[in-house]
């Protein structure tokens, strides 16, 4: 979700063509359907969560294929793959809505209220510090050291954090990069430390589940507004696959819960934390799959 936008549209449909070729993804089959994936956690729990109950409850086979999110958008747009469940929306993905968006069909949110921010923790007054305007003062940046935590300097999330700083003035602070891995012990260490400390972050992420932490309000929008993650599919695989298209137009997850999977995911494997979704969550499993309530 958060690496850049590849080079170019048209270099992704050349790899498209390269990368799809051997998944053996069919384009019309009544019992097996090909989903393109990306190894983001939120990805990798809705994927392998709906790959289960369109196998068991549904009867149709699933092959996933993991590739970069362009390639995606580009397999779907030429009839390569049958479905992705990732397209960040209105803004994260926009680029690739604007060349494809036409070829495609949208199916709505799987989750909403996803967002790109910078988080702090919640024994951090919020008096003192509830917003990128109050990184400003004195002696909120004396505590931060004058450094906000970053992730990999290539993605999307510091580019709108480089934004940030020049949006809101805040050219005494160092944006540190570092690796998702790298953010996280640096955020583990301050908070078993009780120290202050800004990072970069998104939701869904497992931190929220593990951690007490908010959301720094960004009045100027500088990191963006609230996103739906949707579920996209190829035109035509409505007529040639019914129910599984009706499972995916049904199947809807609040954030908490998507989170807190990721979380017991890490904690186990995404196949367990799949099944003890299911296990717990019956009733709204069953409408997914039937429609009934």
């Amino acid at each position: 979700m958060l690496k850049t936008l590849s080079n170019t549209l048209v270099a992704l449909a050349a790899s498209a063509t390269l990368a799809l070729a051997s998944t053996g993804a069919l384009a019309g089959s009544d019992k097996k359907v090909n989903i393109g994936w990306t190894a983001w956690s939120d990805a990798e729990a809705v994927t392998k969560l709906a790959k289960k109950l369109i196998e068991e409850r549904l009867d149709t086979k699933v092959e996933l294929t993991m590739a970069d999110i362009g390639v995606q958008y580009q397999g779907l747009a030429v009839g390569k793959m049958d479905a992705m469940l990732m397209s960040w929306q209105p803004l994260t993905h926009k680029p690739y809505l604007d060349k494809v968006g036409k070829d495609i069909v949208d199916l709505g949110p799987l989750y909403t209220r996803a967002r790109l921010g910078w988080v702090v923790p919640d024994y951090i007054p919020a008096s003192d510090l509830a917003s990128l305007e109050d990184l400003k003062k004195p002696d909120v940046q004396k505590k931060l050291s004058d450094r906000i935590q970053g992730i990999d300097p290539g993605s999307g999330l510091m580019q709108a954090s480089e934004k940030a700083l020049k949006t809101y003035g805040l050219d005494k602070y160092q944006l540190v990069s570092a690796s998702d891995a790298g953010m996280l012990a640096a955020l583990d260490r301050a908070m078993k430390r009780n120290e202050w400390i800004v990072v970069t972050s998104w939701s869904p992420h497992w931190m929220f589940a593990n951690w007490k932490l908010r959301y720094l309000d960004d009045p100027k929008g500088a990191l963006g507004g609230l996103e739906s993650v949707n579920a996209l599919v190829r035109k035509g695989f409505y007529q040639d696959h019914p129910e599984v298209y009706e499972f995916l137009n049904r199947m809807v997850i609040p954030i908490g819960d998507l989170e807190a999977m990721m979380h017991d995911a890490k904690q186990t494997s995404y196949d367990q934390a799949v099944d003890t979704y299911i296990k717990a969550n019956k009733t709204r499993i069953d409408y997914w799959v039937t429609g009934k309530l």
